[in-house]
C-alpha cells in the first residue's frame, strides 16, 4: 500500500463511540425506510422491499481496482469500487441497467461487505469507491467496525445518482470523506420524464450544498490523489445544454474551487431511444458548449475529455 494515504475521518468516530451512535440510528431507519427521498416508509428489517428492490442486506454486483474513474481517485493502483445493486432512481438511459434495474448480484452480510474492503486495500487502490449507496448507507456503515478492526485505513468515497436524503447525510459526516454525487436534471419535467423522480433537482441541490459544507473542495495530495472534498459528475446529454448550464451555475455559486467532471461519453442506452432528445448520442458540438458555459460560470477545476483537453492545447477549439 502506498504510504501517502491520510487517515480517514471515521476512524476518530469509531474510537470515540460515534460510529456505533450513527450505526443504531441508521439502521433504525430501515424499519420505516425514510433514507432516501422515496420516503417509501416499508420495514426493510422484515424484508420488505420499496423502489430500491432491496431488503435487510446491501447486493453486491462486483468489486474491484477501477481504472476509469476521475484522475484524483485512480492514481497509480486504482480505485476500489463496490457496485452496489438496484437505486432509488429510475434513469432510462442507465449505463449499467442490469446492475440498476435488474438488481443483477448477490446479498452479503456486513462481515462479508468489511471483507470486500479489506480485499480492495490489499490491492493496493488508494479509496473504498461505494458505487450507488444511497439506498445500503446503514448497511455500509454498519461494516466499518469489522472493517476497521481488521485493518481498514482507506477514505470511503459515496459515488451517488445525487438524488440523496439531507438527514441521511448528516449521519455520514465525519465518516464520508469523499463525495462524488451527479448532478443529472435541472427540470422537473427532464428528472420525472427520464428517472421517475420528479423531486430530483431540490434534493440534488439540498444534498450538494450538504456534501460541500462537511467537507469542502476536493483536497488533491502531492501524489495527485483526492484525499477529502467534494467532486461533481454531470453527464452532457443532447438536447439539455440549458440545464446544464444552470447546474454549473449553482456548482459555482457554491464554490468556483468545485471540481466538475463534465462528461461526454452519454449513448442512448437502455431505454433511452424511446425518449427524444435524449435517443441521439451526444454531438462534439454540443459538448463543447457545455464545457464553454462551464468555464463561463466561472467554475476552475475541470475534468473533461481528453481529446477536447489536447485541442484546447494544440489551439484548435
Amino acid at each position: 500500500m502506498a504510504n501517502h494515504k491520510k487517515i480517514p475521518s471515521y476512524l476518530a468516530l469509531y474510537h470515540s463511540g460515534e460510529l456505533q451512535n450513527r450505526i443504531d440510528q441508521l439502521l433504525a431507519k430501515l424499519e420505516e425506510c425514510s433514507l432516501c427521498p422515496r420516503n417509501c416508509m416499508l420495514n426493510r428489517i422484515a424484508g420488505e422491499k420499496g423502489f430500491c428492490k432491496t431488503g435487510r442486506k446491501a447486493m453486491v454486483a462486483s468489486y474491484n481496482a477501477h481504472f476509469g474513474e476521475e484522475t484524483p481517485l485512480v492514481g497509480a493502483s486504482g480505485s476500489g469500487t463496490i457496485f452496489f445493486s438496484h437505486c432509488n432512481l429510475g434513469c432510462v438511459f442507465c449505463q449499467n441497467y442490469t446492475i440498476s434495474h435488474d438488481g443483477e448480484g448477490v446479498e452479503v452480510d456486513s462481515g462479508q461487505l468489511a471483507a470486500i474492503m479489506i480485499s480492495l486495500q490489499k490491492q493496493g487502490c488508494h479509496n473504498i469507491n461505494l458505487v450507488t449507496p444511497s439506498h445500503v448507507v446503514p448497511q455500509i456503515v454498519e461494516a466499518l467496525p469489522i472493517a476497521i478492526e481488521k485493518g481498514l485505513i482507506l477514505p470511503l468515497v459515496y459515488n451517488s445518482g445525487g438524488y440523496d436524503r439531507l438527514e441521511t447525510l448528516q449521519l455520514l459526516d465525519g465518516i464520508v470523506d469523499i463525495y462524488m454525487p451527479d448532478f443529472k436534471f435541472w427540470e422537473k419535467s427532464s428528472a420525472k420524464t427520464l428517472a421517475n423522480a420528479t423531486d430530483y433537482p431540490e434534493n440534488a441541490k439540498k444534498a450538494i450544498t450538504e456534501m460541500h459544507r462537511q467537507v469542502g473542495d476536493l483536497h488533491i495530495n502531492s501524489q495527485g490523489i483526492a484525499e477529502r472534498g467534494v467532486l461533481v459528475r454531470h453527464l452532457v446529454m443532447p438536447g439539455l445544454i440549458e440545464e446544464s448550464k444552470e447546474i454549473f451555475h449553482f456548482l459555482a455559486s457554491l464554490s468556483t474551487d468545485m471540481y466538475v467532471n463534465v462528461m461526454e461519453q452519454y449513448h442512448p442506452l437502455y431505454k433511452a431511444r424511446n425518449y427524444p432528445p435524449i435517443d441521439t448520442p451526444l454531438s462534439r458540438a454540443e459538448y463543447e458548449t457545455a464545457v464553454k458555459e462551464a468555464k463561463n460560470a466561472g467554475l476552475k477545476r475541470l475534468e473533461q475529455s481528453g481529446l477536447l483537453q489536447l485541442l484546447e492545447k494544440m489551439g484548435m477549439i
